[in-house]
């Protein structure tokens, strides 16, 4: 019987379907997201997603008989369905217009001891959307049956089965106690308990595709659909299963997370964006996210990767980026960045670099991740420099690079057959370096950011 997986990855950049088997990744295929500007408000553009999903499948399955789908989507982006379609489009998290229901949604946010979810910008938390939609698009939400989480949304496509599934319900959405383990008062306020599915897990089998999906795409109607998951929640699931906590998995890409497996949530503070999120298996885990990706892009204005010279010179000239180049995320959102000091051109990966080491590093120390191997996967992975810098600043930790672009995918794979029985690839330790003058420039660094107001 044939073991290939196939996973919907729809990112906040890209739409992904990547194959796998034993978790060798055998193809994959992607396109770029679009968010629609609407009316009734940005949205994501499921359609296009959709269709390219479809061809993708077709494509896939002229040569591989596929077994199983996997879908794992980004957080903050949920979904209200009817009967046999959406009851209003997938609200864009980057829209700040849901910030207009404030203070009302302020005097039934749960307290950050109960969610263990800060106020976050526009609409990253997932409640704060509900509210907005419920409130100014009353007809709409009336429409709605059931409220799921996007990887669920997709999983309802394909499967015509609706469930809930606690690492989207527990991505800082406002939604979820995580301590408890069940809805907040925020969905018994809203309304939204009465919405949603059953609760089932990640791993769990909810039945075959729908009859016309075989038909389009040419897959076997037996290929089984599983419940999918949060996308960084999919990153960390190979290292639930092969480490020992404690450790952390730096999860890169468009965001930062760092996950701390093992570590208590007592130091967790709502103004560093730090909080719980909730693995696989309904379990917290402490957190913390910034922006990292896009605020590299701002900094560095191009792509590609510095070396440890390039660093050096960047420290010397004592040139600095100070939080924060994103207005989403990270303990300083609500401040502007900015560059204090000159950098060459040639040397603005360097300075990029440095900026999101030393954000990381400041994160991990006020969550008091101060022990326990770090590993790197997703974007900065690639980046050595990264890398080093990161050990160079947390010397009495380890560093590895999960050197694999398919991670988050491949993680999604790891579901249809939980726990997975192949053996999990080992990330590569990354060799000590030193990087002169640089604990002198933390140290510069942190006050600067310390007359900044969190």
């Amino acid at each position: 019987m044939s073991q290939t997986v196939a996973v919907l990855d729809i990112g906040k950049t890209n739409a992904k379907l990547a194959l796998f088997d034993g978790g060798r990744l055998l193809w994959e295929k992607s396109a770029p997201n679009r968010v629609l500007p609407g009316p009734p408000y940005p949205h994501e553009d499921v359609e296009s997603a959709w269709n390219f999903f479809l061809d993708a499948l077709r494509e896939a399955a002229r040569t591989r008989q596929i077994s199983a789908i996997v879908p794992t989507a980004h957080g903050a982006a949920g979904a209200l369905i009817g009967e046999i379609e959406l009851a209003a489009p997938v609200m864009d998290y980057e829209f700040t217009g849901v910030e207009a229901i404030e203070p009302d949604y302020a005097r039934l946010r749960p307290p950050f001891s109960e969610s263990l979810s800060p106020k976050v910008p526009a609409g990253l938390n997932l409640g704060r959307q509900l509210a907005y939609q419920k409130w100014r698009y009353p007809d709409l939400f009336a429409k709605a049956k059931y409220f799921v989480g996007y990887p669920q949304y997709w999983t309802w496509r394909l499967s015509g089965v609706a469930v809930s599934e606690v690492t989207t319900l527990g991505a800082h959405t406002d939604l979820w106690a995580p301590r408890r383990g069940q809805v907040s008062s925020l969905a018994k306020a809203l309304g939204v308990d009465q919405l949603l599915p059953p609760l089932r897990r990640a791993f769990d089998p909810l039945g075959p595709i729908r009859p016309e999906i075989a038909a389009v795409t040419g897959l076997a109607p037996e290929t089984q659909v599983f419940c999918g998951i949060h996308d960084s929640n999919a990153s960390l699931l190979p290292y639930l299963v092969s480490r020992q906590a404690p450790f952390t998995v730096l999860s890169t890409g468009t965001w930062v997370i760092l996950m701390c497996v093992g570590l208590s949530l007592d130091q967790l503070d709502p103004r560093d964006d730090t909080l719980a999120n909730v693995d696989a298996l309904g379990r917290p885990i402490a957190c913390g996210r910034f922006m990292g990706g896009r605020e590299y892009a701002a900094i560095a204005g191009g792509s590609g990767n510095p070396d440890l010279d390039a660093i050096e010179r960047v420290i010397a000239s004592g040139a600095m980026a100070l939080p924060c180049f994103s207005s989403h995320g990270g303990p300083y959102a609500t401040t502007k960045g900015v560059i204090r000091g000159e950098v060459a051109a040639r040397d603005r990966t360097a300075l990029a670099t440095l900026y999101c080491a030393l954000v990381s590093d400041l994160m991990l120390t006020r969550m008091g991740a101060t022990s326990g191997d770090l590993i790197v996967e997703g974007t900065f992975a690639g980046n050595l420099a990264f890398c080093q810098t990161l050990g160079a600043l947390r010397p009495t930790q380890r560093v590895f690079a999960a050197d694999d672009a398919a991670g988050t995918a491949r993680g999604a794979a790891m579901l249809a057959h939980w726990p997975p029985s192949y053996p999990i690839v080992a990330p590569t330790p990354v060799p000590a370096a030193p990087v002169a003058g640089l604990d002198a420039y933390r140290d510069v660094w942190t006050a600067q950011i310390g007359l900044i107001g969190r």
